[in-house]
């Protein structure tokens, strides 16, 4: 597969979307390929007082987009489904071409952003409420649901159509605007998703999008206005930290999916080939940058050699280069930093007595690419085993007990996602249920679903996006006391 967009540049629309209509910037952000490191595309970099001008047209917009019928809703979101899917391999070539993921997956990636759109657009239609008598007088109590209000969305770059619809497709069912902020990395998918909900029918002024390079300034002009009245961030769990505190000021209502240090633990009846498989998965999908994936593996002693040894393999088997070329199976990072920084965690951790069981990170050409590499023997001290890795490097520990291999798990401030394979389903599904994470895969490598509550607890976040919680995220809760 290649792209039938060149990759030197691509077309992209005036990047502010603002009340319903494409406005100019005075300045331009570039966007690069990080698979040759070239410019494609530059759009423009708004300032924050284009920023509240976003939120002036989501204040507009709120009170008529609150009171329109949830079916209407329902219709706007399940309109951009089907167009999302009509132009699924136009927006994953945007995806591929600014991120860097083989296209393959972005595919992958626009058919699950999509499902966020179908499944809220049929919890829209949901009732959500109570009637009950009270307990001791002649009252009864109505409790309803209301839109929580204007919802600043801030988004990651490493993907950018999925965290989009994650946050908007809820935000819409519930009846609340948003203005969006997408990662400056890779704001063109955003922006052509912009063109979806302006092609299915949403009205102008619902959702904003703007997009730029000063992200401290635009979260500070809009968090400190009183008329937001939602946040909403994926991202690293510093910032997050930074924004809680700012939100604090006009005490928002905050939905926070932050940096994770999942454990990945093999137990002692685990299959050798589905953990294999699993941690494959696990570990490479986007290259490793991801939050849910694997970032510290943890074997029973007795399947360690052995399971080390085929995860070796596996990583060396897989083909690194542009994922615009079909063969490719490990995309880059998304720029230097990111190789510099996983380079420095290799390094740091061979310095301290690990070694590398795999090909090396190195690779020589163009681009941010680092190859998928197993270490064994690392010490748990090295920033390697303490930090969030978002990078295809995987280091491996041994136990000998289950409590053992718990108390390493769990020793980290994050609690976003651990995995654990094992076929004494007993034994498993205690070690799952122990797991001090809010989510847990269970001989599966995989744990993102539309369909189920995505969030950690820890210092890895503050609810849930997903499921039928993703929804109340967006609503606030009334009660009314009716006297008969």
């Amino acid at each position: 597969m290649t792209s039938s967009l060149p990759q030197s540049m691509m077309h992209a629309p005036p990047a502010q979307f603002l009340g319903g209509h494409w406005v100019e910037g005075d300045r331009d952000m570039p966007v690069s390929n990080p698979a040759t490191g070239a410019v494609i595309a530059a759009v423009a970099d708004a300032s924050p007082d284009t920023a509240r001008s976003a939120l002036d047209a989501a204040v507009a917009a709120q009170d008529a987009w609150a009171a329109s019928d949830p079916r209407h809703r329902s219709e706007v979101l399940m309109n951009a489904f089907a167009l999302l899917c009509d132009r699924s391999e136009h927006i994953a070539r945007t995806i591929t071409l600014e991120m860097g993921k083989p296209f393959d997956e972005a595919l992958g990636e626009v058919g699950y952003g999509a499902e966020f759109l179908r499944w809220f657009a049929e919890e829209a239609v949901r009732g959500r409420g109570e009637y009950f008598r009270a307990p001791v007088g002649n009252q009864r109590i109505v409790v309803t649901r209301q839109p929580v209000g204007p919802a600043l969305a801030i988004t990651p770059w490493n993907f950018p159509l999925a965290m989009v619809t994650r946050k908007i497709a809820p935000a819409l069912a519930a009846g609340c605007t948003v203005v969006l902020k997408p990662a400056p990395q890779t704001p063109l998918t955003a922006l052509e998703f912009m063109r979806i909900l302006e092609d299915a029918g949403l009205p102008a002024g619902v959702v904003n999008c703007v997009t730029t390079s000063d992200a401290a300034g635009m979260s500070k002009a809009l968090l400190a206005d009183p008329r937001l009245r939602k946040l909403t961030f994926t991202g690293s769990t510093a910032v997050g930290r930074h924004l809680l505190a700012s939100a604090a000021g006009q005490v928002l209502r905050v939905s926070m999916e932050l940096g994770g240090n999942a454990p990945f633990v093999v137990l002692e009846s685990a299959d050798l080939d589905k953990a294999v498989h699993g941690a494959v998965t696990a570990k490479l999908r986007n290259a490793g940058q991801t939050c849910v994936a694997a970032n510290r593996f943890l074997v029973h002693e007795s399947l360690a050699g052995e399971f080390t040894e085929r995860l070796a393999g596996e990583f060396a088997a897989l083909p690194v280069g542009d994922g615009m070329i079909e063969s490719n199976r490990i995309g880059p990072l998304i720029d230097a930093a990111a190789v510099r920084r996983v380079t420095a965690l290799a390094d740091e951790a061979l310095a301290h007595g690990a070694q590398i069981c795999s090909p090396g990170p190195a690779f020589e050409g163009p681009g941010y690419f680092v190859r998928p590499t197993v270490l064994t023997g690392v010490s748990p001290g090295t920033r390697l085993w303490r930090e969030e890795i978002f990078g295809p490097l995987a280091p491996i520990r041994t136990f000998t007990t289950t409590r053992e291999a718990l108390e390493l798990a769990d020793d980290t401030e994050a609690g976003l996602v651990g995995y654990v394979f094992g076929e004494n389903l007993g034994d498993t599904m205690d070690f799952a249920e122990r797991l001090q994470t809010g989510m847990v895969g269970v001989n599966t490598g995989m744990v993102s679903d539309p369909a189920a509550p995505f969030g950690g607890i820890k210092a890895s976040g503050i609810g849930r996006e997903g499921g039928t919680t993703g929804i109340e995220e967006y609503l606030e809760q009334k009660y009314l006391a009716v006297a008969l």
